[in-house]
């Protein structure tokens, strides 16, 4: 049963918490928070914080918001936050990219513990989290997110839904839903939720949703200009074919379903409920197309339209309690468990490797009653994760990840001054076991790390703060980063790690400036860090791989793990101005911009890093009827690791149409929204897939979400 070992976690972790540690909040705070929909409330924050108040890059996207962002995948319906990219492995496999940091250093949270999937080991994999559920989505960028795993240098991004309710309704049944049609892949999406009391303190939640797409429709040609000309010189006409491919990017359809069910215990002092869903998602992901000339078909790298059948059973547990006085306030417990696979099913329909994934996580969190300005907390956290691939392409030994970390966050508020420090220790081992086709051996690796931040943030005129953080971290290497070696048909990819591969050090400092009046508001952020042994992949010539796959022919190119000194900086900004009240309607501005440049000691320029992008908007608000129009304008990436190609910038222009049909219900919302209206070729620079795999074509999209 799952929930045992749920139990069994929150049982130890109490018995272990007796360190220090941090990042969680008032369980009453939290709610009150939440349900008035204050959006400049972050309840992934240690404290119940405003944006403003907090030491590093922070979004929050919710409301009418969050509908018209809302995407099939979590990398795509923030793509368009400030300092936030994606990595567009095809529509289906989307996650994403935190100032230009992907991969094992941003962590995916739902409710604050992790995502339970493999979303982090290949790109082709997706996120088995749903936006559907969302009720809202918070991203912290830079060192405030460490206290979420000492993996999280990028930051994290926290998924919150209602699965365990956080409330008892007043109605005797509350329902909400959503479904969205949108052209670009004859995308059709439904989902609702229902909640409904049993008694005065119990209440019971269940959810469920669907989506079904085609084929996606892009703005243009398949293949990148580099791609089509190479593609043109060639010899074979199958080659120069495939140059000339437009308008549908083929193995891109997809079906997803999901249910769920949820319970939860409310009273005056806390909470304590259970919640357990299913998820299923089957989708493609595009090829990289094999451009070389072959005069024996057998030989060289081929490329196959692989098909994804990802499965997920997973369990939730969430405690909250209020202590009404003495040094502790609040105690939150938060546990969940996963059995997750998934197959990677070749054209042929056979089964060519199936990836099986069980992981727990539990976190226990103490909050501390403010006393005068000071108010703090601490807590633990334990995580554990069985992996194994079973097939012909395994690119991994079957191995196990444990980690225990401690972490605290203390805060003085000064009144014009506020102080802010806080650190995290944790434990991690991997094992990997001697496997007949990767290794002759087996490997145990153990790793001690520690963390910690120290920032100050100053009022500087009414409405305005300044602040500053230096950071100190230290991550492990994941279990891909050390014992890859294999094909992995997926990305088409023969990757290889190093088990040799040391910590991950960096500093990091980071300044913010922020303020906002009447009809205004403004923050910007700006960061700096440098790594010492920092881990990167890059194509090597084969002749690495077939050393290390004992002479024989490789089916894909060769990537392999390496470990230098770099150093990322860059910025994030974003603003919002009322121009002008025209009857009824507020006429508003806003704008975002983001930068980043990556640099690895000895190789020059970072791979898959995203250029410079700015994205302006104006829009007319009512109280029932929203009109807005919107450029994103992403500018030509250059600056490119030896091995990628340069990729062009674009100019995208949406408009969106919203109406809330019942005066006094603003979760009832019909949209009309076109996405990339002059249908312009777009590509990510930080996909793997983006020579090609274009973004979609124009899309238009109509939306209903109620709630009754």
């Amino acid at each position: 049963m799952p929930l045992l070992p749920l139990l069994r976690a929150g049982c130890a972790l109490s018995a272990l918490c007796l360190a220090p540690a941090a990042f969680a909040q008032s369980p009453d705070a939290a709610d009150q928070a939440y349900h008035d929909n204050r959006a400049d409330i972050v309840v992934t924050a240690l404290i119940p914080r405003r944006q403003g108040d907090i030491l590093s890059g922070t979004t929050v996207v919710t409301g009418e918001k969050l509908t018209r962002e809302m995407r099939s995948t979590i990398g795509e319906t923030l793509a368009r936050q400030p300092g936030v990219s994606s990595t567009s492995f095809g529509p289906n496999a989307s996650r994403p990219i935190l100032r230009g940091f992907q991969g094992e250093r941003v962590r995916i949270l739902t409710d604050g513990i992790g995502s339970f999937d493999v979303s982090n080991t290949s790109v082709d994999h997706a996120v088995a989290i749903n936006p559907l559920t969302a009720d809202r989505i918070e991203v912290l960028r830079g060192p405030a997110a460490l206290l979420y795993g000492s993996s999280a240098i990028g930051g994290v991004v926290n998924v919150i839904d209602s699965r365990i309710p956080r409330r008892v309704p007043d109605e005797p049944i509350h329902v909400e839903g959503i479904a969205t049609y949108g052209s670009a892949a004859d995308e059709r999406t439904l989902s609702g939720e229902i909640e409904a009391p049993l008694s005065e303190n119990f209440v019971v939640h269940f959810d469920g949703s669907w989506t079904k797409t085609d084929d996606l429709r892009t703005g243009g040609y398949i293949l990148s200009k580099p791609m089509r000309a190479i593609a043109a010189a060639s010899a074979d006409p199958e080659v120069r074919e495939d140059g000339q491919l437009k308008g549908i990017l083929p193995n891109t359809a997809a079906e997803t379903w999901e249910v769920a069910g949820g319970f939860a215990y409310i009273n005056d002092r806390g909470s304590l409920g259970v919640s357990v869903s299913h998820t299923e998602n089957r989708y493609g992901v595009p090829a990289r197309f094999d451009l070389e000339d072959h005069a024996d078909e057998a030989a060289g790298h081929t490329h196959e339209d692989v098909t994804l059948s990802m499965k997920q059973t997973r369990a939730d547990l969430r405690g909250e309690i209020a202590t009404n006085g003495g040094f502790l306030d609040s105690i939150r417990l938060r546990a969940g468990w996963a059995d997750y696979q998934h197959q990677e099913i070749e054209p042929s329909g056979e089964v060519g490797t199936t990836f099986y994934n069980q992981s727990m996580e539990s976190r226990l969190e103490f909050i501390q009653t403010r006393r005068g300005g000071w108010d703090g907390a601490f807590g633990a956290q334990f995580f554990t994760r069985r992996f194994e691939a079973v097939g012909e392409e395994k690119f991994l030994p079957k191995n196990e990840t444990n980690q225990l970390g401690f972490f605290t966050l203390q805060s003085l508020d000064l009144g014009d001054t506020r102080l802010e420090a806080g650190g995290r220790y944790e434990h991690s081992e991997l094992r990997a076991n001697p496997d007949a086709d990767l290794f002759t051996q087996g490997y145990r690796r153990s790793f001690d790390t520690l963390s910690g931040s120290i920032g100050a943030s100053q009022a500087i005129v009414p409405g305005w703060r300044a602040g500053i953080n230096l950071s100190r971290s230290e991550r492990a290497p994941s279990a891909e980063e050390l014992f890859a070696r294999g094909n992995h048909a997926g990305t088409q990819a023969f990757e290889l790690g190093d088990p040799g591969f040391g910590k991950e050090k960096s500093w990091g400092v980071e300044a913010t400036l922020r303020g906002k009046g009447e009809g205004y508001s403004f923050s910007l952020a700006a960061y700096h860090n440098w790594f010492k042994g920092y881990i990167y992949d890059a194509i090597v010539d084969d002749s690495v791989c077939q050393a290390a796959n004992g002479g024989a022919a490789l089916d894909f190119p060769c990537f392999a793990y390496a470990q230098a000194d770099a150093r990322y900086y860059g910025f994030e900004a974003e603003g919002t101005v009322k121009l002008a009240q025209v009857g009824s309607f507020a006429i508003n501005a806003d704008g975002v911009a983001d930068y980043v440049r990556a640099t690895i000691t000895g190789s020059g320029p970072a791979p898959r890093i995203p250029p410079l992008r700015l994205l302006g908007g104006l829009e007319a608000q009512g109280q029932r009827l929203t009109a807005r129009g919107e450029v994103e304008h992403v500018f030509d990436q250059n600056r490119i690791a030896g091995y990628e190609t340069p990729t062009d910038g674009y100019t995208m222009v949406n408009a969106s149409l919203s109406f809330k049909p019942f005066a006094g219900n603003d979760r009832t919302t019909l949209m009309l929204s076109a996405n990339n209206i002059f249908d312009v070729d777009a590509r990510r620079h930080a996909s793997v897939l983006k020579d090609f795999a274009p973004l979609a074509g124009r899309d238009i999209r109509v939306t209903a979400r109620f709630s009754l």
